[in-house]
């Protein structure tokens, strides 16, 4: 695929972008590389490749859960801005 002046120009248009001569030959320029960017990722052999979602091993570190007491309400509610019985009162946003 080939990105042109024209290509970039008519999406800057429908987009509703105004783009000087400068930027509208930079903005080509790099999308142009990053099209051919990836043509050449769809050219490499991936087939005997095992997906990944790390580069490295990553392991999560898992601390045992114990159960303890709770936070007593009113300590938990001590620095609310506004209290409504046992809860957190917040502003109505919904009419």
């Amino acid at each position: 695929m080939s990105i042109t002046k024209d290509v970039v120009q008519n999406v800057a248009h429908l987009s509703r972008i105004d783009l000087t001569p400068e930027e509208l030959e930079k903005l080509s320029k790099q999308l142009q590389a990053i099209v051919d960017f990836i043509d050449t990722l769809r050219k490499v052999d991936v087939e005997n490749v095992a997906p990944t979602s790390h580069i490295l091993p990553v392991n999560n570190i898992f601390r045992e859960d114990i159960p303890c007491q709770s936070l007593p309400v009113d300590k938990a509610l001590s620095n609310a801005p506004l209290r409504e019985g046992n809860f957190f009162g917040v502003p109505k946003v919904i009419d």
